[in-house]
């Protein structure tokens, strides 16, 4: 009987994913990462995401379906890869995704090696996604989730052929709803829980307070200026803004005003016109190409650059220095720095890379 490694949230979509993978015939073996702890993230209450009411919920269901449970201690590496990158692109004025670090370098690295050192063959989570083998090109493929709505393809694109190799996602077939409906079938305490919306070590939503307790500090007010470098208002932090952004740009100027640009070097935000956040080409660094090999032109593809956008004509070209050029065919809103462009051929993910220029 071949062993997985399931990664257990304590919520409803890794619960069901275990149980899944013991009824194929696997022998699972489940984990709770634990990431941080309350103190480390400046919260002082129960429900956050790693809380002892996670972990219990966890352990529950891996008594019920009887197989072994364990709470591994991750903290370290989790404020190394994910925390402090967090902070440190916010400083530098771009917008992170710490979903996708987190998973890159702790679900599909940290834990990756930890299922190899217990002999698992493979590693299993509850994403809305899908693992392929081609047979043709002898290459693994991976595929948005069947549900739209619960697709997390997204965040999976750092994925290599030999993770892939070892990786299943039991509930990429499914959608959300049969999901909640197989855990009332199970009959799992957790069927009905609330899905984590916030980012796991932020569940207030409130990422400036957080940044500002993780530096011990706040930057001070700085100027916004209009798109021909006139000074037009006065901001109170630069990392406090992200680009599209029109609540709380108080300015000397009528119409809407919406954040174009944040300089963190000199303190300094801009502003315009909506139509001034529509732009068609990016520069994406660290791409990797989920086959492991790049193409050698320009390819036609559909891309997003944030989670759940609507995939847009484009198309990709592999620069000399590695880095990959994406070229829309129609302007895209507030594409930011920070976040990651994402290229699809239909429901297969070619791969990704984190935004690190917008020009035209």
């Amino acid at each position: 009987m071949e062993k997985a490694l399931i990664a257990m949230s304590g919520g409803v979509d890794s619960s069901v994913a275990a149980v899944l993978m013991k009824e194929k015939g696997y022998a699972p073996i489940g984990i709770t990462m634990k990431l941080y702890d309350n103190e480390d993230i400046y919260i002082n209450k129960e429900k956050t995401c790693c809380s002892l009411s996670d972990i219990d919920d966890a352990r529950a269901v891996a008594l019920k379906a009887d197989f072994p449970y364990y709470v591994l201690n991750f903290k370290a590496q989790f404020k190394e890869k994910v925390i402090d990158k967090f902070v440190s692109c916010y400083m530098c004025g771009s917008t992170p995704n710490p979903c996708i670090d987190c998973n890159r370098y702790l679900k599909f690295d940290e834990l990756y090696r930890r299922a190899k050192e217990l002999e698992c063959e493979y590693i299993v989570t509850g994403h809305y996604a899908r693992v392929r083998f081609d047979a043709a090109t002898g290459k693994y493929q991976l595929l948005k989730g069947v549900d739209d709505r619960k697709d997390q393809s997204y965040v999976l694109y750092h994925l290599t052929q030999e993770q892939l190799a070892h990786t299943i996602f039991p509930l990429g077939e499914y959608t959300k709803d049969e999901i909640r409906s197989k855990a009332e079938e199970y009959g799992l305490h957790n069927a009905n829980k609330r899905d984590s919306q916030d980012i796991c070590f932020i569940p207030d939503g409130d990422y400036i307070n957080f940044i500002e307790e993780f530096n011990n500090e706040k930057i001070g007010s700085g100027n916004i200026l209009d798109i021909n470098g006139k000074v037009v208002g006065r901001h109170k932090g630069y990392y406090k803004y992200t680009l599209g952004q029109r609540k709380g740009v108080n300015v000397s100027r009528t119409g809407k005003n919406y954040v174009l640009e944040i300089n963190a070097d000199t303190n300094e935000i801009v502003i315009g016109r909506n139509k001034d956040l529509f732009k068609t080409t990016l520069i994406a660094d660290s791409f990797n190409w989920i086959s492991g090999e790049s193409p050698k032109a320009p390819v036609k593809v559909q891309a997003r650059t944030r989670y759940h956008q609507a995939l847009a004509d484009a198309t990709a070209e592999v620069l000399d220095d590695g880095r990959v050029k994406v070229i829309f065919d129609e302007p895209q809103r507030a594409i930011t720095k920070g976040q990651s462009a994402v290229l699809y051929d239909g429901d297969v993910v070619l791969g990704g890379g984190e935004i690190v220029e917008v020009t035209q």
